[in-house]
């Protein structure tokens, strides 16, 4: 079912198309007072059901059901997800690579334009230490629509591919649901994705922005503001399997725990 698209976008040239059981809407280009529009379109989204997403229109799409998402119980699926982790990964924290064994791995003639990459001690758990607790609402500071505006103002300042994409408006229950109903492809586990996105949005105030090749951007209005609250986030962002944190390269867990306090841009990004 079509909608009536907002004031702001009435002239705008672009066309509805289906995803699964809903119809989304596409402007044709970005609009040249994105960073404006944007916290008006969030505020609005509370009442219309209409949420912005930057995204390609053409990338190959394949819709969740939120049923799916529905049915995650979050804190007992990341429990088991990081026992799997730790049993795969303690061998590397705990016997670091040395620089003979890293030459040896290395082709002779390359090894001086390719620097070895630094030790990853993991995180410094045991056992899954739980959720990382709510940054408090009462927080003096942007609301999660300004910050939103804020962070799209970053991203069309510092990603390169974002002029080539498409503003989306997606029916949605909450924002969080976006990527499910639009079926943005990632390499990652698309259902906890969205219940995590669901959780942040509650704990952090986050606010999904865009999606699109296989990147992800939150902006964040109440980021963490300590490093032991940091360091329980910080896990939670790498069991989405992002392989920004995970893998290209392997950042270690202290060095990316650390710029998590204050930060309010998060990207995460899948190969």
């Amino acid at each position: 079912m079509v909608f009536p698209l907002p004031d702001e976008l009435s002239l705008s040239s672009g066309r509805f198309e289906t995803r699964g059981e809903v119809e989304v809407w596409f402007a044709d280009e970005l609009p040249d007072d994105l960073v404006k529009l944007w916290p008006r379109l969030l505020e609005r989204a509370e009442v219309s059901g209409l949420y912005p997403f930057i995204c390609w229109r053409d990338d190959p799409y394949r819709p969740e059901d939120l049923s799916e998402v529905d049915a995650i119980r979050l804190d007992a699926v990341l429990a088991a997800d990081f026992d799997e982790y730790r049993r795969r990964r303690l061998p590397s924290w705990s016997n670091p690579v040395s620089d003979e064994e890293w030459a040896a791995s290395v082709p002779e003639e390359v090894r001086e334009y390719v620097a070895p990459w630094p030790h990853d001690p993991g995180p410094p758990f045991e056992s899954w230490p739980g959720l990382a607790p709510a940054e408090p609402a009462s927080r003096t500071g942007l609301s999660p629509a300004e910050t939103a505006g804020w962070a799209v103002d970053q991203l069309l300042r510092t990603e390169p591919f974002v002029r080539t994409c498409q503003l989306a408006l997606v029916p949605a229950r909450r924002g969080a649901d976006v990527p499910a109903i639009v079926g943005w492809s990632a390499g990652g586990p698309l259902p906890l994705l969205c219940s995590l996105l669901r959780s942040w949005e509650e704990r952090f105030g986050a606010r999904v922005l865009s999606g699109f090749g296989g990147a992800l951007t939150v902006s964040v209005a109440r980021p963490p503001q300590d490093l032991a609250q940091a360091e329980r986030l910080a896990l939670e962002h790498v069991l989405t399997t992002a392989d920004n944190i995970v893998d290209d390269p392997p950042t270690p867990f202290p060095t990316y725990a650390n710029e998590l306090p204050g930060r309010y841009l998060w990207r995460l990004w899948w190969d």
